[in-house]
């Protein structure tokens, strides 16, 4: 049995999962980025439970299958620019279609209806989100972040850092209080 979860969006989120699981006494096969594999069906007093103490964690058991769909495409896209390094053999239209075996076209129109925002949006707000985290490390020149994050240029990065933040990335570099979004919330 398959369990959707939304909001599971880094390792933590799947251990605190994991351990719940374990806490409620339900085996899991695997437990991964907005998905639960069961090792046995549970009944519907269980999944009430699950359903609640997931919501007071910060998560939620999806149902339907557009929000099933959504966080799949969230997920997919965290995973890549987050653990990842944005390492994509093939243009991200062409990954999300096979990973999740619908057209391109299909999950693109979906994803704008019900988040109000493109794919491509949602992709930029997460690397921007990585380049502040990498930013506040100070381990990387900023040129090495481009690198790590397939931009074509400094340059190129720079521009869409400033478009996003409003600032650009040596000010935010310099920033004493910067302020980061935590993924779930972008």
């Amino acid at each position: 049995m398959m369990l959707y979860i939304k909001n599971m969006v880094c390792r933590r989120c799947k251990m605190v999962v994991a351990s719940e699981l374990e806490t409620l006494g339900i085996k899991a096969l695997s437990v991964e980025l907005g998905e639960v594999e069961l090792l046995h069906p549970i009944d519907t007093a269980q999944k009430a439970t699950l359903s609640a103490n997931l919501y007071a964690l910060g998560f939620e058991l999806i149902d339907d299958k557009k929000s099933k769909t959504i966080e799949r495409i969230k997920n997919l896209i965290i995973d890549l620019v987050h653990s990842r390094n944005n390492d994509l053999k093939t243009n991200l239209s062409q990954y999300l279609s096979s990973e999740i075996g619908q057209e391109y076209s299909a999950l693109s129109n979906l994803f704008s209806e019900v988040e109000g925002t493109t794919i491509e949006k949602y992709l930029i707000a997460q690397k921007i989100e990585k380049v502040k985290e990498l930013l506040t490390y100070d381990e990387l020149s900023l040129s090495e972040i481009a690198y790590q994050l397939n931009y074509s240029s400094v340059a190129y990065l720079s521009n869409q850092f400033k478009k996003v933040t409003g600032f650009s990335p040596t000010y935010f570099k310099n920033l004493k209080s910067r302020k980061r979004k935590q993924i779930e919330d972008l």
